[in-house]
Parts: C-alpha cells; sequence; structure tokens
C-alpha cells in the first residue's frame, strides 16, 4: 500500500498547469441504512483537468458509480470538499456543465431517436429550429445520420447507446460522465464502440470521467486510469496512460498496453489484499 500511496503523490506532484475540472479533496461518503452506517468512500483526494479522459476501475461495490454520482449531485458527500468547473456540483448541474450517460440508454420508446436527443433541449425552452439543427449535428457526429426517424426498438444496443451519447452532447456540456456505458454490450460492439468514443473524444476535446471493469477498455481510452479499492472506496493507484491520440485497438497488443494493464492488475490485487 505504501508504495500505491507514494505513486499518488508522485502524480500530484506533476500536476499540468490546465484547469482542473472536478477537484475533489478529503471526501467520505457514508450511508446511514437501518442495519447500520455503510461506508461507501473515504478520503477521495483528485483532481480531474480540462481534456482528460479518467477512467474509475475498481471490484463491484468499491463505490465507483458513487464517487461518479457525487461529481453529479445525485449524492451528497459526507465529509471534504468538491467542486465542479470552479463551483460547487449543484451549481454545476443547474447549469449544465456536465452530461450523463448511464449504463443503460434511457431512451423513451415513444419518441424517434431526434425527439430523444432534443428532450433536454425542449425542457430547457429552446426554439424548436435550433433543437433539430443540434440533434442532426451530434448524431452526425456518432455516425447515426439516416437515423433521425428511427425509433430505439428499431435500433440495435450500441447504436442506442451512442443516441444517449448524443442527447448529452446536445447541451454542448464541458464534462461527460459516463458509467459503465457499453457494459452490457458483447466484446466486438464494445471494441467498436470504444474506438468511435476515443475518436469523438479527441473531436469535441470534452473532459470525461469513465466508470468500467474492464482493463483493456480503461487502458485504450484513458489518459489516466483511478484504481479504487473495495468498500470503503479508496484510491489505490493513479495510472498515466501515455499513448498517443490517434491509437487504435492494435495498440492492445504492445508491451507498453500490457505494462499498464499489469500495474492496474496488480493494484487491484493489493486493494482486494489490504482488505483481507
Amino acid at each position: 500500500m505504501a508504495d500505491a500511496q507514494e505513486r499518488i503523490a508522485s502524480t500530484a506532484g506533476l500536476e499540468s498547469s490546465r484547469r482542473h475540472v472536478v477537484d475533489i479533496e478529503g471526501l467520505k461518503l457514508t450511508f446511514q441504512t437501518a442495519d447500520g452506517p455503510v461506508f461507501a468512500l473515504t478520503d477521495i483526494n483528485l483532481k480531474v483537468d480540462e481534456g482528460d479522459f479518467v477512467s474509475f476501475i475498481g471490484p463491484s461495490g468499491c463505490g465507483k458509480t458513487t464517487l461518479l454520482r457525487v461529481i453529479a449531485d445525485l449524492e451528497q458527500p459526507t465529509e471534504g470538499s468538491i467542486m465542479v468547473n470552479g463551483v460547487s456540483p449543484h451549481e454545476a448541474r443547474m447549469a449544465r456543465s456536465y452530461g450523463y450517460i448511464f449504463q443503460a440508454p434511457a431512451l423513451y420508446p415513444w419518441r424517434t431517436i431526434e425527439r430523444n436527443v432534443t428532450l433536454p433541449l425542449e425542457v430547457i425552452g429552446m426554439a424548436k429550429a435550433e433543437r433539430l439543427e443540434r440533434a442532426r449535428r451530434y448524431l452526425k457526429l456518432v455516425n447515426l445520420a439516416g437515423f433521425e426517424k428511427k425509433y430505439p426498438w428499431q435500433l440495435s444496443g450500441g447504436m442506442q447507446q451512442r443516441a444517449s451519447i448524443a442527447r448529452a452532447l446536445c447541451v454542448d456540456p464541458e464534462l461527460l460522465l459516463m458509467d459503465e456505458p457499453f457494459g452490457a454490450l458483447d466484446e466486438i460492439v464494445r471494441d467498436h464502440l470504444n474506438e468511435q468514443l476515443l475518436q469523438l473524444w479527441r473531436q469535441t476535446e470534452k473532459t470525461v470521467v469513465f466508470v468500467t471493469h474492464s482493463i483493456p477498455e480503461a487502458v485504450f481510452l484513458s489518459t489516466r486510469i483511478i484504481v479504487m479499492s473495495p468498500r470503503p472506496g479508496r484510491i489505490i493507484d493513479i495510472i498515466d496512460c501515455g499513448f498517443p491520440p490517434d491509437r487504435t485497438l492494435d495498440i492492445r497488443e504492445t508491451p507498453e498496453f500490457q505494462e499498464v494493464a499489469h500495474r492496474v492488475r496488480e493494484g487491484l490485487r493489493a486493494g482486494h489484499g489490504d482488505d483481507d
């Protein structure tokens, strides 16, 4: 554990001069239940820089999604501080500074894909012409041009999830929060969407915080990987991935990729060992 903390401290000392989109210090979260307190997160210190693609990885129940929900103002920390785009998570949510992509696409079956994507814009009262222009722009960006008038049930699972990404992008957020968006898809589709997401990230230059259980997915997509321990969730390693932005899936066969994947795997094992 000491080695992991030294690596975290070293990473913290190498922070770039870029603006911190997410800034978390000393964060803890405890749920009060009928059976007693559940310690979900403890001693979380993390900075996510503008333009980063940061992945949270850890065992089931370690608090990855809970931490994402804290950033999104869907859960409230018990202790510590968190800032999103320089303001509180609540202020960031009210300013629509982030888009949230859930594990399931959550599309309304009675609305066309176009009208699903424009729903957030309808809620804020944007004029119809601008809503449609934005929907078509972002559907094209996720390679769904021509499917505007289709209904969700007429699309594959991967296409539905791309539509949900277009919906999140249509409000032009600075930050994308993605909670295992490809976890339910088969490996072939998942690989394809990983490549498309990487291309989308390069094109939009958004900051992305991504939750996954997959080591290859985390290593392929990320600029940094946050390795978390079993509950109570804490950060046990922060790993920089220095791969070129135009990488393809072939990079997974390289020694450099395998080295990073090995370090993630070792971090996850160490976390379990500390829990024994």
